[in-house]
């Protein structure tokens, strides 16, 4: 029997995450952490949590999980992985150890279909140089996997989201779109070659990128996801007190997802709600088209870094400029045609 992953979940990727401006709301209630050894906590929504161990030694930990974005099992895996090891380099670390995240049916699945997944999953761990130590999993009817991931970096090399200067400019290190192939294929209007080069994308580590942008003296990073390029970069402007100029035409795109785009048919929910959150703090010319203005905020699963580095060094990190920070307004966002 032949399973198609994408019909058991109700959201691809990193879709499925709670809405950002949802999570900001039950968050803000919550008390901080006041540990001196929390070196980026939950106040600056940034990719990962890092703890002091020592003067020359702090850890990285993130966890990341989300259902079917893909039918293949593998890629499945791998795309899942990738995402979480992503979250250690966007704060200058370098991944260690790894624990597998599992919701799965093994009744309705079987054995094959969780370890092709699983098996994924190690290849990516293993490629990035870390290990699996262990997991925890649960019955399921829809599927999950993703990881929890610690890694190192010292103390005065981490790059949150907060450290972004004006005058920086900003590389974006992979192209957009995988939120609307997605969509796309999981609707039946999407080809093979689109799914193809979406699979492509989300499968390369962000490692050797994390270590030209610190090669590079970047200030700021963060990888973009769920809440799409305008989300994230919201985060990475207010955590650093300035605002940002985006050209959008600069934005590069996966092949085919601008076509997609043309019109409502790959719009997912979270997409939507990433539009909606962008309105209260984004201002996009009208001549930007429509393809465009949803591919900035189109739910991106194991995106590439964003990097805020001083604009003489852009060209040392792979990536399009696609914008600087300027002076105004802490987290305000202006989308220009280029």
């Amino acid at each position: 029997m032949t399973v198609k992953l994408t019909e058991l979940s109700h959201g691809a990727g990193c879709g499925c995450k709670l809405g950002a401006a949802d999570l900001e709301r039950v968050l803000a209630s919550l008390d901080g952490t006041v540990d001196p050894a929390v070196l980026v906590g939950p106040a600056t929504a940034d990719d990962a949590g890092v703890y002091r161990l020592r003067e020359d030694l702090a850890l990285v930990q993130t966890v990341d999980f989300f259902t079917p974005i893909v039918d293949d099992p593998y890629d499945f895996g791998r795309i899942a992985a990738t995402n979480a090891l992503s979250d250690v380099y966007a704060m200058g670390g370098e991944p260690l150890t790894a624990l597998n995240l599992v919701a799965f049916s093994l009744e309705e699945l079987g054995d094959e279909v969780l370890r092709e997944i699983l098996r994924g999953g190690a290849d990516v761990v293993r490629e990035a140089g870390a290990v699996i130590v262990g997991g925890h999993s649960i019955d399921d009817r829809e599927p999950k996997y993703g990881l929890a991931v610690t890694g190192s970096v010292h103390p005065d090399e981490v790059l949150s989201n907060a450290g972004g200067r004006a005058g920086d400019a900003l590389v974006l290190t992979k192209p957009l779109g995988a939120g609307a192939i997605s969509t796309a294929a999981k609707r039946g209007t999407a080809h093979d070659g689109q799914v193809a080069a979406a699979v492509a994308v989300m499968t390369e580590l962000n490692r050797d990128a994390a270590r030209a942008a610190r090669a590079a003296g970047a200030h700021a990073m963060t990888d973009v996801t769920g809440f799409g390029l305008l989300g994230h970069l919201h985060e990475l402007t207010r955590a650093s007190g300035v605002a940002a100029e985006v050209d959008a035409g600069a934005v590069p795109a996966i092949t085919g997802a601008l076509e997609l785009l043309g019109d409502e048919g790959a719009v997912s929910g979270g997409a939507r709600r990433n539009a909606e959150h962008a309105a209260t703090f984004a201002s996009i010319d009208a001549a930007v088209s429509p393809a465009r203005r949803r591919l900035l905020t189109d739910p991106m699963t194991s995106g590439g870094l964003l990097v805020a580095l001083p604009a003489e060094r852009a060209a040392d990190v792979s990536g399009p400029v696609i914008g600087h920070l300027v002076p105004g307004p802490a987290g305000t966002i202006e989308v220009k045609p280029l």
